[in-house]
């Protein structure tokens, strides 16, 4: 696996639709940048509040899905970033990670935590709104990591699994479980049992629970979100754990 972009961006002000948006999607390309226990130096975060922190520290994302969003989106311009991620990964099934498993990244150590999951900047960035629904349907969502072990990151470093976390729970499980309308508690054990499992996916998961339903704006799984439902959603997931 190898590393074939590195992004960091600036938070900035664009006019999209009559409204100024506050965001840091727009990442730039570097040959190299220093992780820090943050993320990457260069980095920022549009609102530090609720995005970043420790456990979304870095964001990975393979590079083998832009095939897919090239037959997806048909002449849409589709350089690595385009999504917003830290390191664009060749030949890594991000699938395939779960929680707690260890990879390094250059000289850095990285442990995967948790998956990202689309707020309303990604239709601003890709100027349709839509694309925030499409991207959740396609489970093409990427890793966060929390760094384990700081140090510099290069254009073309090779990207290698450590270890794997002995108890095995598939990072994109915590994205079924978040849209699954029907959670209960033998669906929500393994994450639940989970030593990594940090406090707020842990709250999250309990409040599901005890409601045993999801908010009422249609179904995810069918595709009957309005954009309007999911810009709502991007400040639930803002202040959840996602």
């Amino acid at each position: 696996m190898e590393i074939v972009s590195v992004h960091v961006g600036p938070a900035k002000e664009v006019t999209w639709r009559g409204d100024t948006v506050r965001t840091a999607i727009w990442k730039a390309p570097v040959e190299a940048a220093r992780i820090g226990p943050l993320g990457l130096e260069g980095d920022q975060q549009a609102d530090p509040a609720v995005h970043g922190g420790a456990d979304k520290a870095v964001y990975a994302y393979s590079a083998d899905h832009y095939d897919f969003w090239k037959a997806e989106l048909p002449g849409k311009d589709l350089p690595y970033g385009v999504f917003g991620e830290n390191l664009s990964v060749a030949g890594w099934d991000d699938a395939s990670a779960c929680l707690g498993d260890v990879y390094r990244a250059g000289e850095a150590e990285l442990v995967a935590i948790q998956p990202r999951l689309p707020c309303s900047k990604l239709g601003v960035r890709f100027d349709d709104p839509g694309m925030v629904k499409r991207f959740a349907k396609s489970l093409r969502l990427g890793v966060y990591f929390r760094v384990a072990k700081p140090g510099a990151v290069r254009r073309l470093d090779a990207f290698e699994k450590l270890s794997e976390h002995p108890v095995r729970f598939p990072i994109y499980d915590f994205a079924r479980l978040y849209f699954d309308a029907a959670l209960s508690a033998e669906k929500a054990r393994p994450a639940l049992e989970h030593p990594l499992l940090n406090d707020n996916w842990r709250s999250m998961l309990t409040e599901r629970l005890k409601k045993r339903r999801l908010p009422a704006c249609g179904s995810w799984r069918s595709g009957r979100r309005s954009s309007a439902c999911w810009r709502t959603r991007c400040a639930r997931w803002s202040s959840s754990p996602l």
